[in-house]
């Protein structure tokens, strides 16, 4: 591959200047993998695209990997940013009372911060810190609030909306860190054209909501129904809404425009399946069916053959589609060769 050829005496120069700021191995670690060799560890985190630079950390492979320049001092600057402290520490506790509603904020209250409370709760944040606010207090300053022990409270967006508390171990990395993704990551997430390519690259299909973006009630409506009917589709599929006006393109794949919003739909990476009605989204198990039918392949198959005949009612003929299903329309941000991509998109508006 030229373009890892390319990358090869950069990345090295890159791992060089680092390990002069940081000689300690267990600070970073530099690593280069040949996918023709390693093809299993390739296929394991979905490499299919080269060069690809990936970021872990404590073992966990990071939703975004790197893309900013490929030159010694972009990549340095990059190394040197994952290594500051993502939790900021508060001095006093009216620094809570005036933190920026709108966004995600995980506070955490410790006696000190040599602690292992504090050390598993530094972990999590520096996993989680792209999709929450991490703070934290000590000592005197937190006394208020450990009237129980150190704590861990999840500050969610709305200036009224109540705090929730972590009731867990807090010494246990696994609960901690699942406790706070949860609360960190939507479960109904937004697609722009910043973020699509790294959802993409989390491999799961795409249950979309294409709403106007100002239709907060079609939103909330499709959340509270993801919720109810889905929370246990979670690993399978990702929940996504999208503007309409700014994803036109993909609407037009499934024959609607912006007029016909709010529209849901699934993309599979190779079609797009159309819900049949937005009103029918109140409808218990309307929707959780919609999705049960992608895992069970048959939205694929009635496109291509018309309803199973155990959908058709007596007497009435099986229609025989000669055509396929709408094409995916974000296959291209997938691993593949053809298909357009949403920058184009993005540069065409």
């Amino acid at each position: 591959c030229r373009f890892s050829q390319m990358l090869h005496p950069i990345f090295e120069e890159a791992s060089n200047v680092i390990k002069e700021e940081y000689p300690d191995k267990n600070q970073v670690v530099f690593a280069r993998v040949d996918c023709d060799q390693h093809s299993d560890i390739a296929q394991r985190y979905r490499i299919s695209k080269y060069p690809t630079l990936k970021l872990f950390r404590n073992g966990m492979m990071m939703k975004r990997e790197y893309r900013g320049q490929r030159s010694v001092t972009a990549i340095a600057d990059y190394i040197r940013q994952q290594k500051s402290n993502p939790i900021r520490e508060v001095q006093d506790l009216e620094e809570i009372s005036s933190l920026d509603r709108s966004r995600r904020n995980i506070v955490g209250y410790f006696e000190q911060k040599d602690s292992d409370n504090y050390r598993t709760f530094e972990r999590v944040a520096n996993i989680l810190h792209d999709d929450c606010v991490f703070l934290s207090a000590f000592g005197a300053i937190s006394k208020a609030e450990r009237f129980s022990g150190d704590n861990i409270i999840y500050k969610p967006p709305g200036e009224n909306a109540p705090d929730m508390v972590y009731l867990g171990s807090l010494t246990n990395f696994d609960l901690v860190y699942a406790w706070t993704q949860d609360k960190c990551v939507p479960l109904v997430r937004e697609i722009t054209f910043e973020n699509g390519e790294e959802l993409t690259e989390e491999g799961l299909p795409f249950l979309i909501l294409f709403h106007m973006k100002d239709d907060l009630e079609s939103l909330e409506k499709f959340q509270q129904e993801v919720a109810r009917q889905l929370i246990g589709e979670k690993g399978t599929i990702n929940f996504l809404h999208a503007d309409c006006d700014k994803f036109r393109h993909p609407l037009l794949h499934i024959q609607k425009t912006p007029a016909d919003c709010p529209v849901i739909a699934i993309d599979s990476f190779r079609h797009m399946y159309v819900f049949p009605d937005f009103s029918d989204l109140s409808i218990p198990g309307k929707l959780k069916q919609f999705v049960l039918d992608l895992h069970s392949g048959k939205l694929h198959r009635e496109f291509h053959h018309g309803p199973d005949p155990t959908d058709v009612a007596p007497g009435q003929p099986i229609q025989d589609l000669a055509s396929s299903p709408p094409e995916s329309s974000f296959q291209k941000l997938a691993p593949s060769e053809h298909r357009y991509t949403l920058l184009r998109e993005k540069d065409e508006l």
